[in-house]
């Protein structure tokens, strides 16, 4: 399982960054040098048709004095439904093997191949230490183990943050190693390989269980396959008055090995666009990524603003803009309300096809894997905040997500372009937290 992999900064140099904005609130929060402070949420994320997630999250954070600060947190996740195979639907019925090679689908005429198959549970956890190591320098040491069914990922990190000219300007520098473990369902599939189906749809013929067994082992490489990823955060914060804070990000991220998705397919198509073979993507063994981050808070009487702008870009060749606004607005002493909205564009990478063509020789990379592709999307939500008067606090989120995948100037041949090869995908969120 993918979905949330191919993302990004890893989630431990993220929470770093975030701490910087943070680090005073935080500080305060805490009940005393004694307390733990706890931080709860369970979330509830279904896309239409597709997938669905629930994840529980709790958080617990002691204050030992004198910024000696512990954190850990635990995170289960559990996703099941439906995930789009990278295939393009077609006038007929198609057939198509499960990743395990025992069993066999079928997509109905026009609906666009999506694995039914899709479920795991995940279940991660991690650590972070926070110490002075020097006047106005504080250093976090950290490590995360995370496991699924078929991933097994652990992490270390290590970041020091610096204040200067009376606190009113933090500076971070972090760095994040991790090592992911893929064991895929049926094995690691030799990319490009055609996807044997033993109703001889695409030339397998009846060979038997025997014999379909031992063509399908002939399409695997390895039991399992692995990767590494190494992450680098550069980052100031600045106090402007005392209303304002604002902060600039660079991050370069790296990860080499196995960067497939297993579960991922494209179709071969004819001059008509008919299916004549299904293959196993291919993606390149390195990805480079940079990307800058900016954000700014101001705080009226009675609200805060707080707006975002990121711009990444890879030797993929994807270029991705976020812009990310939310507004929380004081009804009370004890009530707010925050409306959010979100705005993400992307362009495809280099070797994203919606299809190959039969009659051209196969490209050394492709995958037509829609998050790799041109994409528009938006998120609109509302969290409404209540505070108690034994200091604890509870809030609800709401929010709706579209993903729109564009065209990006390929060619919609024969019985293609009657199919709709770049499907929305919508998503509700619901989340509810609770802090004591």
């Amino acid at each position: 399982m993918q979905l949330s992999k191919s993302k990004k900064i890893t989630a431990l140099l993220a929470t770093a960054t975030c701490s910087l904005l943070n680090a005073n609130v935080q500080a305060q929060e805490v009940k005393g040098e004694n307390d733990w402070k706890f931080e709860t949420a369970i979330l509830y994320y279904g896309e239409t048709d597709r997938v669905s997630l629930v994840e529980g999250v709790v958080s617990a954070t002691k204050d030992f004095g004198d910024q000696h600060i512990l954190n850990t947190k635990l995170v289960i996740d559990t996703l099941t439904g439906a995930s789009a195979t990278g295939a393009v639907p077609q006038a007929n019925i198609q057939t198509f093997t499960r990743p395990s090679g025992n069993g066999q689908y079928t997509v109905a005429p026009g609906k666009l191949p999506l694995d039914d198959t899709f479920r795991d549970t995940r279940l991660q956890l991690s650590a972070n230490w926070t110490q002075p190591i020097y006047q106005d320098t504080r250093m976090t040491v950290g490590s995360n183990i995370s496991r699924e069914y078929d991933y097994l990922s652990v992490g270390a990190n290590v970041s020091a943050e610096r204040d200067f000219y009376n606190k009113n300007t933090t500076a971070l520098f972090g760095l994040s190693y991790q090592f992911d473990s893929i064991d895929p369902v049926g094995g690691v599939p030799i990319a490009l390989s055609n996807m044997l189906v033993d109703s001889g749809q695409f030339g397998v013929g009846d060979a038997g269980e025997a014999g379909f067994n031992a063509a399908f082992d002939l399409t695997r490489e390895s039991d399992s396959d692995d990767k590494t990823t190494i992450d680098a955060l550069f980052g100031v914060t600045q106090v402007v008055n005392r209303r304002m804070l604002v902060q600039l990000n660079y991050s370069y991220s790296n990860s080499s090995g196995y960067l497939n998705d297993p579960y991922k397919l494209l179709s071969t198509v004819n001059s008509n666009g008919e299916t004549q073979s299904i293959v196993h993507e291919n993606r390149p063994d390195n990805r480079a990524k940079h990307s800058v981050y900016a954000q700014t808070k101001y705080a009226f009487d009675n609200a805060v603003a707080d707006i975002s702008y990121r711009f990444a870009t890879d030797d993929w060749d994807i270029t991705s803009h976020t812009i990310d606004s939310k507004f929380r607005f004081n009804i009370s002493d004890t009530d707010y309300i925050q409306p959010h909205l979100r705005y993400y564009q992307q362009s495809e990478a280099e070797f994203y096809r919606p299809y190959l063509n039969a009659a051209d020789s196969l490209p050394v990379y492709a995958s037509a894997d829609y998050r790799l592709g041109e994409m528009t999307a938006i998120t609109v939500g509302l969290k409404y905040g209540h505070k108690m008067n034994n200091g604890h606090e509870w809030a609800v989120r709401a929010e709706y997500y579209q993903q729109d995948p564009k065209n990006a100037g390929f060619e919609n041949i024969g019985v293609l372009s009657s199919q709709d090869l770049y499907p929305s995908v919508k998503a509700f969120i619901l989340q509810f937290s609770y802090k004591f």
